[in-house]
């Protein structure tokens, strides 16, 4: 259940609707301010509108990695999967912004994808199913369109000789009491969850390993995964590495009432093998800050901060000024929930239908992509 603030937000689990600035405050981290933004502009060229529009808004040592590439450092990228469903708009959000830091940069990316702690962490799931899941979310990262040159991805079960000696590395110098207060674990939690986080820690360094010197790191991700970065943090330079830096996103929405986007509810979440039928159907029954009844929307407007159909939109189809008109237009009954509706419906099929035309010509491509 939500705790006292009335969320909860866990590497598993985000519930109830999030108050991100009180979420800064617990995680400790900092938000992304103005100068900053300016600051990234300067290498970039443009904004990403992810930035402009702050669904990536926290961060941990940005301007420290700005200072390093200033100072003619490279900096590596690494995300990551967990492996237990299809890929929804979600998890494509993030994914599509490290493309485009990547693509600026110039930066090298190692994906990892934790097939390992899905089965550890699911008690009804095989690892046949979870194999199966592995592939379909490998199409997925390929169609995003990343650098073949550039990307490598890494399977934890398949590439485990490269992450283990890294690994005990990080298990040796973090006990079970930390491990135990940043994510939960109790009694029942089995010792594969346990030392887990260890091997999630393992890419922030391989790039030190692979380069041969300390090497800087920038992981993008979404916000509930920053506790497995915050206890490497605190024994990165005891190795001898950097710290990894982060930038985090917020949540989309799902099409439900709250909580993110997620594969758990599949009736809330696009997902990018739906066909135009299952998109039409979600988008059409799904949630809006709309009146009761048209009568009292003309009268009395809708609300478009809680409404999922706002927000995709906005995050994934429109412009920063073509969104804020429509923003204008919901909240004074000049727009009606069918109307975004159909919009989204509009903008989503074609998306989705090229989206899996690339899907297809990436199973062609998996073994290019494969760390070696």
């Amino acid at each position: 259940m939500p705790d006292q603030d009335g969320f909860k937000v866990t590497p598993w689990t985000v519930e109830g609707e999030v108050d991100y600035n009180k979420l800064v405050q617990e995680f400790g981290t900092q938000l992304i301010t103005d100068e900053l933004l300016e600051r990234i502009k300067k290498h970039t060229g443009d904004l990403h509108q992810f930035l402009r529009l702050k669904y990536f808004f926290s961060h941990r040592d940005l301007n420290w990695l700005l200072d390093r590439y200033e100072n003619g450092e490279k900096f590596y990228l690494y995300t990551g999967r967990g492996p237990s469903g299809s890929i929804h708009f979600g998890h494509l959000m993030p994914w599509t912004f490290t493309k485009y830091i990547q693509d600026k940069f110039d930066s090298k990316l190692l994906f990892q994808l934790t097939d390992d702690e899905k089965f550890l962490y699911h008690d009804e799931t095989s690892m046949d199913k979870i194999s199966k899941y592995t592939y379909e979310n490998i199409l997925d990262i390929i169609a995003v369109g990343f650098n073949p040159k550039s990307t490598k991805i890494l399977i934890d079960t398949k590439h485990i000789r490269h992450l283990y000696p890294i690994a005990i590395e990080i298990a040796k110098r973090v006990t079970y009491s930390t491990v135990k207060a940043v994510f939960g674990f109790h009694d029942s939690t089995n010792i594969g969850m346990i030392s887990f986080p260890a091997v999630q820690a393992s890419p922030c360094f391989l790039p030190s390993k692979i380069e041969g010197k300390p090497t800087p790191c920038l992981i993008p991700a979404a916000i509930d995964q920053d506790p497995y970065w915050r206890i490497t943090r605190d024994i990165a330079e005891k190795m001898g590495y950097y710290k990894p830096v982060q930038i985090h996103s917020k949540f989309l929405p799902g099409l439900g009432t709250n909580g993110k986007m997620s594969s758990s509810q599949p009736e809330t979440a696009i997902f990018t093998t739906d066909d135009p039928e299952q998109i039409q159907k979600k988008i059409s029954n799904s949630f809006t800050g709309g009146q009761p009844t048209v009568a009292l929307q003309r009268k009395l407007g809708a609300n478009p901060d809680i409404c999922p159909v706002f927000w995709y939109l906005r995050y994934m189809f429109e412009s920063e000024k073509s969104s804020d008109e429509r923003y204008i237009q919901c909240k004074s009954g000049g727009l009606l929930c069918h109307e975004c509706k159909h919009d989204l419906i509009d903008a989503t099929k074609p998306y989705m239908i090229e989206f899996q035309k690339k899907r297809e010509k990436a199973k062609d491509q998996v073994n290019e992509f494969l760390f070696e």
